[in-house]
């Protein structure tokens, strides 16, 4: 199918993969004869970490002078995000970071681009229906922002559970929780709607049923790594209409810092943050319709068929720590986030999309919490 897929645009294919997905499952030789069979020519490139403008614009430079009429990316989010930005700065003439929301001299993109087939390897970002991209400059003045536009939404999703059958433990859970994070941030957000609570609702209830099977002994399961893969794309789908909360806000302000994988940043994060949300909600009404949803969302993720609203509240935190601690998702301080830092961190981050406004104790609990 993906063969078929890239020659349907022409046959001119670049590929950008990760360094291990493919070759672990033993796909990948079998790929390009397949690729050649078709009459596809194709240049490849390797992502390994985030994407920085460097990658970007590095790439960009080496291919703009060949015929590229498909870039296709095969591999975890910052694969996808990788090829997204590709094949929007193929047809443009300024760096990638002109185009980067919030940096100095940002200018609009046109919306040309290159078209682009995402091929997703892990369940997490949802990058694979959303229209951004995520750029990241890690260190002092670093920043993690997008590059935005309505036609960067993929031309062709193609999400097959087989190719998650062989991610490790770790990824599969961190990946995991980045998609369970923004489907909770999407549905608690103040700009959800019935439809973005309806897309959020359905991939809440497929995480639930299988992602602690996706990191144990149903890794291999097709049906289990479906549940997580639909998860993952409903939560694209969600974010892009509701927006996301607190936890995505620190992933932009302390992934600019820290070398920190993204769904890593998220899974360290999620439950303290759940936590001080729900708390700061019962600070301004206990009967806040936010608290309504946190414990639908409870019910969900516990498994618990009825509860008391505050019951359902304590069982979404209840069951967040239980993943951080039976999966042993790493603390800040082991990135080098000191507590010297915390405040300079908080003054940077935003989240415009969170359930409740949190003050500045509020982001620094969280944050103290998972030192």
């Amino acid at each position: 199918m993906f063969p078929g897929l890239c020659s349907s645009f022409g046959k001119n294919l670049l590929l950008v993969t990760g360094k291990e997905t493919l070759q672990r499952s033993g796909r990948m030789a079998a790929l390009f004869e397949t690729l050649a069979a078709e009459g596809v020519v194709v240049n490849h490139i390797i992502v390994d970490r985030e994407p920085s403008p460097e990658l970007i614009d590095r790439t960009v430079s080496a291919h703009r002078v060949r015929l590229v009429d498909v870039v296709a990316s095969i591999g975890g989010g910052s694969v996808l995000d990788a090829g997204k930005a590709i094949s929007a700065m193929l047809r443009q003439h300024h760096p990638v970071e002109r185009f980067i929301e919030g940096r100095e001299g940002f200018m609009p993109h046109d919306g040309r681009k290159v078209p682009f087939i995402a091929v997703p390897t892990t369940s997490g970002t949802g990058s694979e229906v959303t229209s951004n991209a995520v750029i990241s400059m890690v260190g002092p003045g670093g920043y993690k922002r997008s590059l935005r536009h309505t036609s960067f939404v993929p031309d062709v999703a193609l999400v097959d559970p087989e190719l998650m059958t062989t991610v490790p433990p770790r990824l599969t859970s961190a990946s995991g929780m980045d998609a369970c994070t923004q489907l909770l941030e999407a549905y608690l957000s103040p700009f959800a709607n019935s439809y973005t609570d309806a897309v959020a609702f359905s991939g809440l209830e497929r995480f639930s049923r299988s992602f602690l099977d996706a990191c144990t002994t149903g890794s291999e399961k097709a049906s289990v790594r479906g549940d997580i893969a639909y998860a993952a794309l409903m939560s694209g789908i969600a974010l892009a209409n509701a927006g996301l909360g607190i936890v995505h806000g620190f992933a932009s302000s302390i992934g600019g810092l820290y070398d920190i994988p993204h769904g890593t940043l998220c899974a360290t994060l999620l439950a303290e943050a759940t936590k001080e949300n729900i708390r700061q909600v019962r600070l301004v009404d206990e009967g806040h319709p936010a608290l309504v949803k946190f414990a639908k969302a409870g019910r969900i993720l516990s498994g618990a068929r009825s509860a008391e609203l505050s019951e359902g509240c304590d069982l979404l935190v209840g069951q967040l720590t239980e993943w951080q601690e039976q999966l042993g998702f790493p603390r800040l301080g082991e990135f080098g986030v000191r507590e010297e830092e915390l405040d300079r961190i908080v003054a940077v981050t935003r989240s415009k999309s969170n359930a409740v406004a949190l003050d500045s104790d509020g982001m620094r609990r969280i944050l103290a919490a998972r030192l």
